[in-house]
């Protein structure tokens, strides 16, 4: 499973947003995620994806996440 597939799947399963709204250049903004919800999906994609997040700063698109994601594997 590639690292957008699993951030496309923690977010439907967690927010409820169609797999087909999370593209690279959407924004959490635009798909209604705030801070809560992204301290959620840090903490699930670091179980599955075997990663420690720390403390990123700047993620502001899902495409940022996916190339952070990557730089940590």
């Amino acid at each position: 499973m590639t690292t957008i597939e699993i951030v496309k799947s923690v977010l439907e399963d967690n927010l409820d947003i169609a797999p087909a709204e999370v593209v690279e250049d959407a924004t959490f903004d635009t798909l209604g995620v705030d801070s809560l919800d992204m301290v959620e999906l840090i903490c699930d994609l670091e179980e599955r994806c075997g990663v420690e997040f720390g403390e990123p700063s700047g993620l502001q698109t899902v495409g940022q996440l996916v190339a952070y994601i990557d730089s940590l594997r």
